[in-house]
């Protein structure tokens, strides 16, 4: 069984070796500064449509747009996995187009311009999406990196000048994720850094993460992802519903058992709460439950937390704080 040393988190050559892991992280900020910048004139220029039957979104982090916009959005709202489009598609809807090259995407792009939809597309300018999607109903918003969410951000600030979702703030946002990126530095102390003081929470666990709210809990499962894949671990992203009974099972610890004796099958879960300041009344109450459930179980809770800014600031520091926690405890376990 692979062990995690803390010290690995403190020593400069590791991290420095670790460089390709942290950095990417560490520039997401100024990627989407970046693309902001990029799709500005372009996000200017764009008029509220008064008269929009439905909205269609597609490509990579389809699925946040429909999360963030489902609450507010004044039209049905769908998130396409197929290609093409669906068959009652036409001039009155609006289509959204995430960057990618793939298939479906390409040609969902295709039949959006056919059918003479209002088109909006998040891509490079030079690229083939961009130009199957050439119209003059089609607004592109130009971006070079090859980063989903920073391009979901940039669509979602294209709905809000639209009419059709939230107020999004790119600059609030891009600040956001840098002041994350300042606090899980390599440079700083385990003391003073949330990221790495996880990393050592989780460091013999296997996760269990829960979000209350649509986008805490979508944030959830992106977290559950990184983790597993830092740690080769079996992480569980669920409802109170499927996570309470897991917590519950648990045997209290023995005091006199051999720490070094542990292994898979008898590793105890930890439960990783994210929180996004939006929960309702039924959220309430299972944060609570499970909370409890962890205390009775003597089960280790780690709080990711960011409560204030527009949903999607919230959403993307909670990831990001998420994805660095990830990645220091890839570090401990020397698995980078």
């Amino acid at each position: 069984m692979v062990e995690f040393e803390d010290g690995r988190l403190e020593d400069q050559a590791v991290l420095s070796a670790a460089d390709s892991l942290l950095r990417p992280l560490a520039e997401t900020g100024s990627r989407l500064r970046r693309a902001a910048m990029l799709a500005d004139s372009s996000l200017a220029a764009i008029e509220p449509e008064e008269h929009v039957r439905a909205m269609i979104t597609f490509g990579p982090e389809a699925r946040l747009l429909r999360a963030v916009l489902e609450p507010t959005c004044t039209v049905p709202l769908v998130a396409w996995p197929r290609l093409g489009l669906p068959g009652w598609v036409g001039p009155l809807d609006v289509v959204v187009v995430l960057g990618g090259g793939d298939k479906a995407t390409l040609a969902g792009a295709f039949e959006a311009v056919r059918r003479g939809c209002r088109l909006l597309v998040v891509a490079p300018p030079d690229s083939v999406l961009a130009r199957e999607a050439a119209s003059s109903a089609t607004t592109l918003l130009p971006t070079v990196s090859n980063d989903p969410l920073a391009a979901a951000i940039v669509a979602l600030a294209g709905m809000d000048r639209l009419g059709l979702g939230p107020e999004i703030r790119l600059p609030q946002v891009a600040d956001a994720m840098d002041q994350v990126a300042a606090e899980s530095s390599a440079l700083v102390d385990v003391s003073a850094n949330p990221a790495k003081a996880m990393a050592m929470e989780l460091a013999d666990a296997s996760p269990l993460v829960w979000g209350g709210s649509i986008l805490a809990a979508r944030a959830s499962r992106r977290i559950a992802e990184a983790l597993r894949a830092a740690t080769g671990r079996v992480v569980l992203s669920a409802d109170a519903g499927a996570l309470a009974p897991l917590v519950a099972s648990v045997s209290p610890r023995d005091p006199f058992a051999d720490p070094f004796e542990e292994t898979p099958r008898n590793r105890r879960p930890g439960l990783v709460i994210v929180d996004d300041g939006r929960d309702d009344e039924q959220a309430s109450e299972e944060r609570q439950l499970l909370r409890n459930l962890s205390y009775t179980q003597e089960v280790t809770v780690s709080n990711l937390c960011h409560d204030h800014g527009d949903p999607v600031e919230r959403y993307a520091v909670l990831l990001l704080k998420g994805l660095f926690a990830a990645a220091y405890l890839q570090i401990g376990l020397g698995r980078h």
